[in-house]
């Protein structure tokens, strides 16, 4: 299994497999063109398309050493059915980012909730130096803003890797597929 890049060519990912049924998930009772990739099969497709430049388009060339009950007719039978899982794992990603989103908005409402409720209580509080009520006033402001730790996360690191992914999930929809 390798990958070669030529330059204004597509990115070739390259697979020796001894049968297509190594390439689909063999539980998946699915019509052909709808069944899974097998996981190992994912895996290694999608981590040599991470390596190539965001722009490039890709081309999977599946080396059979067994073509037996494989006819010649398949080729674009395997190249639909692969487009179609990641189609299909495109959505999902697109569904996971907005539910992120609605997990993002909501933590943010209650993180902004509980940190004005903390600082409401901090600024009723008597302050002298070096007394405990300036100890709980600290406390309180510091546990309002820690409740702003999630909803920071998920707006300002969470989100992108989900988009990054779905994007590569949209090229490999439109990967091509060669049987030798």
């Amino acid at each position: 299994m390798t990958t070669r890049l030529r330059e204004g060519a597509p990115a070739l990912i390259e697979m020796k497999l001894s049968s297509l049924a190594q390439l689909f998930n063999s539980m998946d009772p699915s019509p052909f063109h709808e069944r899974d990739l097998d996981r190992d099969a994912e895996a290694f497709i999608v981590s040599w398309a991470q390596e190539h430049a965001k722009a490039q388009p890709f081309k999977l060339v599946i080396h059979l050493a067994n073509r037996d009950g494989s006819p010649e007719g398949n080729e674009g039978a395997v190249e639909r059915s692969i487009q179609h899982y990641f189609g299909y794992r495109a959505e999902m990603r697109w569904l996971d980012f907005k539910r992120l989103m609605r997990e993002g908005r909501v933590s943010l409402v209650i993180g902004l909730g509980f940190l004005l409720l903390c600082q409401g209580v901090a600024m009723t509080l008597v302050v002298d130096e070096g007394s405990w009520m300036s100890v709980l006033h600290q406390g309180l402001t510091i546990t309002g803003w820690v409740a702003m730790w999630r909803p920071l996360e998920i707006c300002l690191y969470r989100w992108w890797p989900l988009l990054a992914e779905r994007q590569l999930f949209l090229r490999l929809e439109r990967m091509s597929v060669e049987i030798r």
